[in-house]
C-alpha cells in the first residue's frame, strides 16, 4: 500500500513514465517494465494503479489529452478578447517551434500547471501513436471522441462570445462550424508536421491556423 498523501503522486510519475515510454518505444513496444524503470519504481506498484497494459494505456492517452485543456484553461483571463483566447488555444494545440527539448514529459497537476510541459518531438510522437492506435481500438476511438467533443465546446464558446462581445456576429452554428473546422485543420496540420510535410516555403505550418483565425473574425467583423 501507498505512504498516506503519495498516491496522487505516484499515480502522476507512472502517467508521466508511460508517456515518456510510448514516446520512446511506442504503444506496442511500451511494457509495465519499462513504465516501471521509467517512474523508478517496481512493476508492482505499476499494476498496483492501473492493472494492465490495457487500462495504463487508456488513462495515459486521457491524461495526454486532457494536458492541453488544462494548459490553456491556466493561460486563458476573462479581460481577453475572444480572439486572444483562440489565440492562447491555438498556442497550446499547435505550439510554435522552436522549444527546449530536454524538459521532460510532465501532464500532472499535482504541482500545478506551471511545471506541466510536453516537448514537441514528444508531443508529436505521441499523437502519431495513439491516434493510429485509435483506429482500431474502440476504447482509445471513446477517449478522443470524449475529449475532442469537450474541446469542441469550448472552442465554439469563445467563438460566439465574440458576437456577444461585439467582436463578430458568429451565430451559433456558425460557432460550431467554425470550432470544427480550426479543430480539423489544427489535426491535419499535426499529422503534417509529424510527417515532414511542410509548407512551399519551409516555415512552421501554424501560420495557417493563425490565419485561419485572422480570417475568420475579419469576415464575421464586418
Amino acid at each position: 500500500m501507498p505512504k498516506v498523501g503519495m498516491e496522487p503522486i505516484r499515480r502522476a510519475e507512472v502517467i508521466n513514465a508511460t508517456l515518456t515510454c510510448i514516446s520512446r518505444h511506442g504503444i506496442d513496444g511500451m511494457t509495465l517494465e519499462k513504465v516501471a524503470d521509467y517512474a523508478d519504481c517496481s512493476k508492482g506498484v505499476v499494476s498496483y494503479y492501473f492493472r494492465n497494459k490495457d487500462n495504463l494505456t487508456v488513462e495515459a492517452f486521457k491524461a495526454f489529452l486532457a494536458y492541453y485543456g488544462q494548459m490553456i484553461q491556466a493561460d486563458i483571463e476573462p479581460t481577453m478578447t475572444a480572439q486572444q483566447m483562440i489565440d492562447v488555444t491555438l498556442k497550446h494545440i499547435l505550439p510554435p517551434y522552436p522549444e527546449a527539448q530536454e524538459a521532460k514529459i510532465n501532464v500532472s497537476q499535482v504541482d500545478g500547471t506551471g511545471p506541466m510541459h510536453i516537448p514537441h518531438i514528444d508531443q508529436a510522437r505521441l499523437f502519431v501513436q495513439f491516434f493510429s492506435r485509435a483506429a482500431l481500438d474502440p476504447k482509445l476511438q471513446e477517449v478522443a471522441a470524449k475529449s475532442y467533443q469537450a474541446d469542441l465546446r469550448g472552442i465554439a464558446k469563445i467563438f460566439a462570445y465574440a458576437s456577444k462581445s461585439g467582436a463578430g456576429h458568429l451565430a451559433e452554428e456558425d460557432a460550431q462550424g467554425a470550432a470544427y473546422g480550426l479543430m480539423a485543420m489544427v489535426v491535419g496540420l499535426s499529422f503534417f508536421r509529424v510527417a515532414g510535410i511542410a509548407p512551399p516555403q519551409g516555415e512552421d505550418n501554424r501560420y495557417i491556423g493563425e490565419q485561419y483565425v485572422q480570417r475568420l473574425f475579419q469576415a464575421h467583423a464586418k
